[in-house]
């Protein structure tokens, strides 16, 4: 099989870019031969007669996003010939797959929507046609760069840190998913690294503000209980909302959560204190689920900053929060960090370190709260 870019010129002043595939010639039964080709006319053209500096650098542009489509063409064909099981279907939507992603998520509503915003952002800068086959490395290393410097929030400010991060990972994952799928051979967002988050600031309650939140009422008793759960075991929202009794076990003397991760998929086996059980309420069925009711919406995220301010707290506090202070009381109390990384169910030390760093913050500020002498 033979693949050529051709170019043909259209009435419309433009010229279309087509792919010819040629594998060989057949002999009819009169002796005279047939080339057997056969045509694809892509989604790039070129200006003609380019009359601007504009033009010329478009028909650069196209002409290699086409010679791009023509080596995956060739990589396909060459899967074939060699008897490669798997055909790659680089011409599958992005925007389209990305959806299907999505939809698998929806039992996970935080997840869910940090998936739809890295899609609607991953439309403002390609648009709802990109195909795999679009999608190089320097399209990666763009996505990267547009979160930096063009996205914006709905408040019209830059994006964080780490919602650059967390956006542009989602897009990483696709890639990643799309290998497993057999749409694409490789990922090429092997080698770009997302947004560093050495800036990113953790906000967490101390213990003294944990006190104020017990003593201060929440609208919705369900979401206090699991906050404060989450507080005292570091447990994330996605494995405390879908908690069953079954996983609530008692073990030589003790309780313990035995889950597996939604957001890593590892085991855990998480033993949590006399205390932690007392939010845990009243043992029912092993398929009930132990915070029945709790749910992820704008009231109940409403709820929560309200909970928050009864108790004289002004810090924009999420439900993730409930983790980071765990982390932070713990590091606080002496807990080595090692130990804080396995209640975590962290894969790496590096990734509790960060609460490491506040605590040293913390000891920075609090030797300079002397006065001078």
């Amino acid at each position: 099989m033979e693949i050529k870019l051709i170019k043909r010129a259209l009435k419309s002043g433009r010229t279309s870019l087509v792919l010819e595939y040629y594998s060989g010639y057949t002999v009819a039964d009169n002796g005279t031969t047939k080339a057997n080709r056969k045509y694809e006319t892509l989604e790039y053209y070129l200006h003609t007669n380019p009359k601007n500096k504009e033009e010329r650098d478009h028909n650069k542009i196209n002409l290699e996003m086409a010679e791009r489509v023509k080596a995956k063409r060739l990589l396909a064909e060459q899967n074939k010939q060699y008897g490669f099981s798997v055909e790659y279907k680089i011409r599958t939507n992005l925007v389209e797959y990305i959806k299907r992603l999505i939809n698998e998520r929806k039992e996970s509503p935080g997840n869910y929507g940090n998936w739809d915003s890295a899609l609607k952002h991953l439309v403002a800068y390609a648009g709802s046609d990109t195909t795999f086959e679009m999608v190089d490395k320097a399209f990666v290393e763009g996505f990267k760069k547009y979160l930096a410097k063009d996205a914006r929030t709905k408040s019209n400010t830059k994006l964080s840190a780490s919602s650059q991060s967390s956006y542009f990972l989602k897009l990483k994952a696709t890639l990643n998913q799309a290998v497993e799928d057999g749409i694409i051979p490789n990922t090429p967002a092997a080698k770009v690294k997302p947004a560093k988050l050495d800036d990113v600031q953790r906000e967490y309650l101390t213990f003294e503000e944990l006190r104020r939140l017990v003593q201060a009422d929440c609208k919705y008793p369900i979401l206090k209980e699991a906050f404060l759960f989450s507080c005292l075991t570091g447990m994330r929202w996605s494995d405390i909302q879908k908690l069953m009794w079954s996983e609530v076990q008692e073990y030589d003397g003790t309780t313990r959560i035995v889950f597996r991760q939604k957001k890593t998929k590892g085991f855990e086996y998480l033993d949590i204190s006399d205390q932690a059980v007392r939010f845990l309420g009243t043992r029912q069925k092993p398929d009930d689920r132990v915070f029945h009711g709790l749910k992820y919406s704008a009231w109940h995220n409403l709820a929560l900053r309200e909970w928050c301010l009864k108790a004289d707290i002004k810090k924009h506090i999420t439900f993730h929060c409930g983790r980071h202070s765990f982390a932070v009381l713990q590091l606080s109390l002496g807990t080595e960090i090692y130990t804080v990384s396995k209640l975590l169910g962290h894969k790496e030390l590096k990734t509790t370190q960060i609460y490491a760093q506040i605590m040293d913050d913390k000891k920075r500020e609090a030797v300079n709260k002397i006065p001078e002498l």
